[in-house]
C-alpha cells in the first residue's frame, strides 16, 4: 500500500480550502484517508498553513511520498530539511545537537521573513487608504468648488455714469473782418 502525503479539497465553489492527509496512493483525492496531519487555506495572504510537523516527518520516514504541491508546503514548513538534517544524523555527519541548532536557526529566519512580509502588506493596505482617501477628498474639494461656481449668480457690473469732462470754453477771437 503505497502512501501519499497529498491535499484534500474542502471549501465552497471559489474559496477552496484543503486538509493535508496521509492517503493511499489509489483512494479517490477526497475520499478515504488514513491520517490528516493539517490545513493549508491558500485564500489569505500569505496562505494559512497549520501542519503537525512531527506526524509528518514520521509519515516521510515511513516512507510515503508527497505530491509536488505538499513537497512544497513541506519545504515552506521546515519538515524537508528537518528530513535532509535526520538523514546527515544518521550517516554521522552532524550531530543531533548540531542539527537542532542549525533547524532552529532556519525556523527563526523563516519566521522573520514571513512576519517582514506581513507588515510590509499591511503598511502597503495601509498607504493605499491612506492615497485612496486623499484622492478622494481632493476631488470632493474640486467638485465642491464647481457647485460654488455653479449656483453663485454671476456678478454683473454696473456701468457707472460716465461724466465727460469738459474744458472751459475757449475765448473766441473776434477776427477781423476785412
Amino acid at each position: 500500500m503505497p502512501a501519499k502525503i497529498r491535499l484534500q479539497r474542502q471549501g465552497k465553489k471559489a474559496s477552496a480550502f484543503f486538509h493535508i492527509v496521509i492517503a493511499d496512493g489509489r483512494a479517490p483525492r477526497d475520499g478515504k484517508f488514513i491520517e490528516k496531519i493539517g490545513t493549508y487555506n491558500p485564500t489569505t495572504n500569505p496562505a494559512t498553513i497549520n501542519l503537525d510537523n512531527d506526524k509528518a516527518l514520521a509519515w516521510l520516514n515511513k516512507g510515503a511520498q508527497p505530491t509536488d504541491t505538499c513537497r512544497a508546503i513541506l519545504s515552506y514548513k521546515g519538515v524537508m530539511f528537518k528530513n535532509h538534517l535526520q538523514g546527515g544524523v544518521t550517516k554521522g555527519a552532524l550531530t543531533q545537537e548540531q542539527a537542532d541548532a542549525k533547524y532552529a536557526m532556519w525556523i527563526a529566519e523563516k519566521e522573520t521573513k514571513v512576519t517582514g512580509k506581513v507588515d510590509k502588506l499591511a503598511n502597503a493596505k495601509k498607504d493605499a487608504y491612506k492615497n485612496r482617501m486623499a484622492a478622494e477628498s481632493s476631488a470632493k474639494e474640486a467638485k465642491a468648488v464647481k457647485i460654488t461656481a455653479k449656483n453663485t449668480p454671476p456678478v454683473v457690473e454696473e456701468a457707472a455714469p460716465v461724466v465727460e469732462e469738459t474744458s472751459a470754453p475757449e475765448a473766441e477771437t473776434p477776427q477781423a473782418e476785412a
